[in-house]
């Protein structure tokens, strides 16, 4: 197992599936993005790379603007 307790699966898992549903033109996928965008924020603060919980952040805020911004 993993050292982070098979929460980097569960990133990845919620990445690739977000990315998909965006892809297929589904609104939620967003909100499935900002949920991993989280995971991957307590991963980073568990390594302790500012950069990654920085990028992460970031990353979260577009999310949710697209979000909000796609029309279904």
């Amino acid at each position: 197992m993993s050292p982070f307790h098979g929460l980097d699966w569960l990133a990845m898992a919620l990445t690739f599936t977000a990315l998909y549903l965006v892809g297929n033109r589904q609104r939620n996928g967003f909100l499935l993005m900002m949920l991993g965008n989280l995971v991957w924020g307590v991963i980073s603060v568990w390594m302790r790379s500012p950069a990654m919980l920085i990028a992460n952040a970031g990353f979260l805020l577009m999310n949710a603007r697209n979000y909000r911004s796609w029309s279904n």
